[in-house]
C-alpha cells in the first residue's frame, strides 16, 4: 500500500543504481530491504548468505531458545502516549 501512495516514484534496481558492487551484497541487500516483511530475509537465511560466509560461523552463533516479546508494538497507541514513552 505505501508504495503505491509514493507518488510518481521510480523504482530503481540495485544492480543499476551500485553497478561496481559485488552481485552477491546486492542479493543480500535487496532480500534484507524487501517491502513486505513476510518475504523479507530472515536473520538466520541473512547470515547463511554466501556474501557473508568468510564472517559468521554458524558453531559460534547464540541462539535465543524462546521468542522474544513485543507486546507494546500490538496496541494501538495514541500520539500522545507515544511522546510520553518517547
Amino acid at each position: 500500500m505505501y508504495k503505491r501512495q509514493v507518488p510518481g516514484h521510480k523504482w530503481q534496481l540495485f544492480t543499476e543504481r551500485f553497478p561496481h558492487v559485488r552481485p552477491a551484497a546486492v542479493d543480500l541487500v535487496e532480500k534484507m530491504l524487501t517491502f513486505d516483511p513476510r518475504q523479507r530475509m530472515r536473520v538466520e537465511e541473512a547470515l547463511a548468505h554466501p556474501y557473508l560466509a568468510s564472517l559468521h560461523d554458524i558453531s559460534d552463533e547464540a541462539v535465543c531458545s524462546t521468542p522474544l516479546s513485543f507486546d507494546s508494538e500490538q496496541h494501538a497507541l495514541s500520539s500522545e502516549h507515544i511522546k510520553e514513552l518517547i
